[in-house]
């Protein structure tokens, strides 16, 4: 279990050696949003005034280097759909988001579901998808790393890449009808619980391994938003009453 942690954002390791990008994820401390939202609550919107989650955003954005006018969003859907961004502003019904452009802080929301920030060392481009147990099954990061190779000729070996905080294994226990979309290395049967437990940071990093970026380029989180919920959102524990993280990635 890692220790607990306390800054505003969480920074990949994978990342600090290229100066040419800013990257990091949210925790819930350092905002300034109230119970049950507490504190820096990332979400595009919900219950949680605007005011306070507009702060939230200027205190991310600012500890990565941006404005919070460069932010590039979208409301997700759990699809897989795929914005190709040329400019910043919020945008409707994508999980996953490219872009070349510098100025740019691409960013996903989450509360359980899987980040993946990528970044492609010879052509400058970045992406940062949201991957929950439906965008996963519909190969959401594959679909992510095509549309980057198809306009940029991105290849794997140019890759570096970080799966974020989201439900661990031992937590996300699914029905038949959401394991049988699962292949056997992602999902395993639990016998005192009556369920199957699915490994969303595996699948995607299998989608990743796919698209033939080295085992040693992908950095998985070692937290979980359920067993380190003091510093996450987590929408299963909380009951849906929480709020949003933001892992985002950026072109200096």
């Amino acid at each position: 279990m890692p220790e607990p942690i306390k800054q505003s954002v969480l920074y990949p390791t994978i990342f600090k050696q290229y100066p040419q990008i800013a990257a990091g994820i949210s925790t819930r401390h350092g905002g300034v949003s109230k119970y049950p939202f507490a504190s820096l609550n990332m979400d595009n919107k919900g219950p949680d005034e605007e005011a306070l989650r507009d702060e939230n955003r200027r205190i991310f954005c600012n500890e990565l280097g941006f404005a919070p006018d460069q932010l590039v969003r979208s409301l997700q859907v759990h699809g897989t759909e795929i914005l190709v961004a040329d400019k910043s502003g919020y945008y409707d019904g994508f999980d996953a988001i490219v872009t070349d452009k510098k100025g740019l802080l691409i960013g996903v929301s989450i509360a359980d579901c899987t980040p993946i920030l990528v970044f492609d060392s010879k052509n400058d481009v970045i992406a940062a998808v949201h991957a929950g147990w439906k965008g996963t099954v519909g190969q959401l990061v594959a679909k992510t790393l095509q549309t980057m190779h198809q306009l940029y000729g991105t290849m794997g070996n140019n890759c570096v890449a970080y799966i974020g905080p989201c439900i661990d294994e031992c937590s996300f226990e699914v029905g038949e009808e959401v394991a049988v979309q699962f292949d056997t290395p992602f999902k395993t049967w639990d016998n005192q619980r009556g369920k199957y437990m699915i490994d969303l940071k595996k699948a995607n990093a299998a989608q990743l391994l796919a698209f033939e970026i080295p085992q040693e380029q992908i950095e998985i989180s070692p937290f979980s938003t359920i067993l380190n919920n003091t510093d996450f959102f987590s929408y299963r524990h909380e009951n849906g009453v929480t709020g949003r993280m933001l892992a985002a990635i950026g072109l200096i």
